[in-house]
């Protein structure tokens, strides 16, 4: 049976708390966009929890059955790809197994890996969090009767994405290797399409574009260090 909250005076959803008496894993690596999950979970009244690599989740999934699984498809050690086709193969298999990125090309790799569908990040309303694991969950999970629509809009903490640019710092003071430069690029363009930040956004694009156009990437790495830095020192209003 799915993991259920056991501190929550209800086991089963309201209104106006749909997810209530559910465990969500969330499979992130950014922690900007896992804060946002923690609020959006927190709002729905479904309880969270959080692996940041492949290793953990795997791990994690050893011990606890949740009931739902939000997967990023880029994360440090290899593709939520590959773990989202083996918990499709799983028996018994999670209830809602999703994928999220800010790469428009991650749905449609989150599909055939036999996700039951795919958050498109950032995700901030509550309404298309909610809406997009009800319509996976059996109907015996759901609530009942009518349902207000929250179009309440998450913003989670800005010192959130600062622990992100933080954990990029750190990887490009590491020794660089192809893998690492692919992982740099679409985590800085995710991270900071989650945030909005527009000028961080083009710097990781650029360094994709470098990536796989196989042109030197000195300069376009030089240049998203340079912002990473000011945004940790907080000089940039995101």
């Amino acid at each position: 049976m799915p993991e259920m909250d056991p501190f929550s005076p209800h086991r089963y959803p309201t209104p106006t708390r749909p997810l209530l008496g559910l465990t969500v894993l969330v499979v992130e690596d950014s922690r900007f966009s896992c804060e946002a999950m923690r609020l959006l979970c927190l709002r729905s009244g479904a309880r969270i929890r959080r692996a940041d690599c492949l290793r953990s989740a795997r791990r994690h999934l050893q011990v606890y059955r949740p009931s739902v699984v939000i997967i990023d498809l880029g994360l440090p050690d290899g593709s939520g790809a590959e773990l989202i086709d083996e918990l499709n193969r799983t028996v018994p298999r999670v209830s809602v197994i999703l994928g999220t990125s800010g790469d428009d090309m991650a749905e449609s790799m989150s599909m055939a890996a036999g996700a039951d569908g795919f958050l498109a990040k950032p995700v901030h309303s509550l309404a298309a969090f909610q809406e997009t694991i009800l319509q996976n969950l059996p109907a015996d999970s759901q609530p009942t009767g009518p349902r207000p629509l929250n179009d309440e809009e998450i913003v989670p903490d800005q010192v959130a994405y600062r622990d992100d640019m933080a954990h990029v710092a750190d990887v490009l003071g590491e020794d660089l290797n192809e893998l690492t430069l692919d992982y740099v690029a679409q985590f800085v363009t995710g991270v900071a399409k989650s945030a909005g930040d527009a000028e961080l956004v083009a710097a990781g694009r650029a360094l994709a574009e470098s990536r796989s156009d196989k042109s030197p990437s000195r300069s376009h790495l030089a240049r998203i260090a340079g912002m990473v830095q000011e945004r940790i020192n907080d000089r940039i209003a995101i």
